[in-house]
């Protein structure tokens, strides 16, 4: 018992001593809350601002990059970083409603599992597949 506790104030020390990088590095958090070093630097998200872009354009960007399903918001954000900007009035509404279907419905779509509905009127989705198709 003696000796568990001796290295319990060992770390406690340690830690004390060591310069935090943030409140979570202090060792008030478990291990798995403290920064962790990025292992995959690919995956990180968005490589444009939305500086320069009217709101609407903004907000779509961001909408694209912040769906809920990671690959979706890997193919739709690399879609408006590399379009967003150069999109038409009338691809925009589309794009607008095309971010408002689920991502369970859109994915399969997208990856060629389910065939896309003819009734669904959204040109700018082929767009997106196309610049998929580019990207992988």
């Amino acid at each position: 018992m003696g000796v568990r506790s001796e290295m319990q104030r060992e770390t406690s020390a340690e830690i004390k001593n060591s310069v935090p990088r943030c409140k979570a590095d202090t060792g008030l958090y478990p291990r798995y809350m403290r920064n962790q070093p990025t292992r995959n630097k690919h995956m990180t998200g968005t490589t444009r601002t939305s500086e320069g872009l009217e709101p609407r354009r903004a907000k779509l960007l961001f909408r694209s990059w912040h769906r809920g399903m990671r690959e979706m918001d890997l193919i739709l954000g690399r879609f408006a970083d590399a379009e967003i900007g150069v999109l038409t009035s009338d691809e925009i509404d589309q794009y607008e409603r095309l971010l408002d279907i689920s991502d369970t419905d859109l994915l399969p779509w997208i990856t060629g599992q389910q065939p896309i509905p003819e009734n669904l009127g959204l040109p700018i989705l082929h767009k997106v597949i196309a610049a998929r198709d580019v990207s992988v």
